[in-house]
């Protein structure tokens, strides 16, 4: 059964990568590159440049799992450089939101309500 932590952080590599990399490749380039854990309970996204294959690193107690996604058809609504950025924290309703070919941030969403006040 796979199991994910609940409400971990959710990190988006922006732009492409190459996806001939295997799990100790994309460790590295988490640790290198994003100066980022791949060990803390959270999920590392990456896209290959033609933005039809996903990988999610994610690290369990004793191993990684490593998720591949290939579509048959169609493309990830993938986000691009944004202000420099070399990776995007996200929620996982927006990696959901990406899995399933919708934008980052999907319009037509709920907005989170902040007020904690009964009428």
């Amino acid at each position: 059964m796979l199991r994910m932590t609940p409400s971990c952080p959710v990190y988006l590599a922006v732009g492409p990568t190459d996806l001939r990399n295997n799990i100790d490749g994309l460790s590295l380039k988490i640790q290198m590159k994003f100066n980022l854990d791949p060990f803390e309970p959270a999920m590392f996204v990456f896209c290959n440049r033609g933005r039809n294959k996903l990988k999610i690193l994610f690290w369990d107690k004793n191993g990684f799992w490593l998720y591949y996604k290939r579509l048959e058809s169609g493309t990830f609504k993938w986000p691009q450089k944004v202000d420099n950025k070399k990776i995007l924290t996200v929620t996982e309703q927006q990696l959901s939101w990406i899995l399933d070919g919708l934008n980052l941030e999907e319009k037509g969403a709920h907005k989170e309500v902040k007020a904690r006040k009964i009428i």
